[in-house]
């Protein structure tokens, strides 16, 4: 099993991640956290990588749910949401989303199916609006 829904865009980088963050607030997310892993990088390891944003989701009542059902799950929120550069295809970037089936799987908790199953629906329509 993958555990990744995603797609590839043939834009810019900024376009990318503004249109990702669009999408994201359109299916009911906001973006809680960001992360520039080429910034940070660079800053605390001297290292270059290509442009690469984990943005951390989380859809409030979905969240909700599925902390009311396992409190641990908070573990494993919120939803990440990755816009990086293809270092393979100049010009592309990818959006990928973590599948959240995995927190089922993970957690092992059959409850959470159904909310996984929403938090799913509503990612892939996010990424498939791009």
């Amino acid at each position: 099993m993958g555990f990744a829904l995603s797609t590839a865009l043939h834009t810019s980088f900024d376009d990318a991640l503004a249109r990702t963050r669009e999408a994201l607030a359109e299916q009911g997310f906001g973006v809680l956290t960001e992360i520039d892993m080429q910034a940070t990088l660079k800053a605390k390891l001297g290292e270059d990588m290509e442009q690469y944003v984990i943005l951390g989701a989380c859809n409030p009542p979905l969240a909700h749910r599925a902390v009311e059902i396992d409190r641990q799950i908070g573990l494993l929120l919120p939803c990440n949401v990755v816009v990086r550069a293809d270092p393979g295809a100049d010009g592309d970037v990818l959006v990928e989303a973590m599948d959240p089936q995995v927190l089922v799987d993970v957690s092992g908790e059959a409850e959470l199916r159904p909310v996984a199953d929403e938090v799913a629906a509503k990612l892939r329509a996010a990424i498939d609006s791009l």
